[in-house]
């Protein structure tokens, strides 16, 4: 690796990923466009201001995409832009050695473990 890690290209990655709510919430909308209320039903444990906050803060990233629909009541969707899309492999196999080793990583940091908390 060529350069200082700090300048480092896959420094973009890891600080996208070093807020607590920008993968959860490209992981929920892996399926398919979501409404705001269902996405906090499905994640689960976020506020809809933080919710809002991270949908918008994804949207300016170029990694989600906000649809507006002329409708009574009003209806907006968020889904993820072809860029965004592309996080999802990643994150899923970060997910995956979450599920592996998340109980021995738990006991290193003398965290009690429930395996029922851990999704895949």
């Amino acid at each position: 690796m060529n350069g200082l890690l700090a300048d480092c290209r896959a420094r973009l990655g890891f600080d996208l990923l070093a807020n607590t709510w920008n993968a959860v919430v490209i992981y929920a909308l892996g399926e398919g466009p979501r409404r705001p209320g269902e996405l906090r039903a499905e994640i689960g444990g976020i506020s809809a201001k933080v919710l809002n906050q991270t949908l918008r803060r994804l949207e300016g990233y170029a990694l989600v995409e906000r649809r507006a629909y002329a409708e009574a009541p009003p209806r907006v969707e968020y889904g993820l832009t072809e860029l965004g899309a592309g996080l999802l492999e990643p994150i899923r196999a970060l997910g995956k050695w979450s599920a592996e080793h998340g109980d021995e990583f738990a006991a290193a940091q003398g965290w009690e473990t429930d395996e029922a908390v851990v999704r895949d």
